[in-house]
């Protein structure tokens, strides 16, 4: 499955900031505790705009943060109630823009808005994309039950599992486990 390469972009951001959650992370803590965190996660995702880098700032990252893991696994029809109400609060006005070496992509907020605000209405113009093409199904919890992270399944066939590798290989560790266990007392 593909998506346009700035939706797709967004939906990879909404996964590495939704799993900076304490439940999803290798440390079992937030990953973006601090505005110096959240500052370097931003970077690494070329985010532009204002930033405040202050605790306020990160407060209301946080909340959004929790809002997207939940629209994150909604089905199709409510997601659209959250797309579309997280849109008409921020007064999105989506325009083709292109700067540093991005190619056209949308923007619908000004880039001086409120980072929590600008995250919101770009990730609801990339859920856009993906109700249009009716694959909330790409959009899931990790299988691993242990796990509270998000998976974004950009493979063809639509089988990515797991919102990790690590997370892959220990529920094939444990299950590998319990089948030399139940080979040795059956045999």
């Amino acid at each position: 499955m593909h998506f346009a390469p700035d939706t797709e972009a967004t939906l990879e951001f909404t996964v590495d900031l939704a799993n900076t959650v304490a439940g999803a992370t290798k440390s079992g803590l937030d990953e973006i505790a601090t505005p110096a965190q959240l500052t370097a996660l931003l970077d690494r995702h070329r985010y532009t705009g204002r930033f405040d880098r202050d605790e306020a700032e990160l407060a209301e990252v946080h909340t959004t943060r929790a809002d997207l893991r939940r629209i994150w696994l909604l089905d199709r029809d409510a997601a659209v109630v959250e797309v579309n109400a997280m849109l008409e609060n921020a007064r999105a006005l989506p325009h083709l823009v292109r700067h540093d070496d991005f190619d056209w992509h949308l923007h619908a907020t000004d880039q001086g808005a409120p980072l929590a605000e600008r995250i919101r209405v770009e990730v609801s113009l990339a859920l856009v994309d993906v109700i249009r093409t009716a694959e909330m199904g790409r959009l899931r919890a990790c299988a691993a039950d242990d796990c509270t992270g998000l998976v974004l399944d950009l493979s063809r066939n639509g089988s990515k599992r797991f919102c990790s590798v690590r997370c892959g290989n220990r529920v094939n560790m444990i299950a590998f486990r319990q089948r030399a266990l139940d080979d040795v007392a059956g045999g």
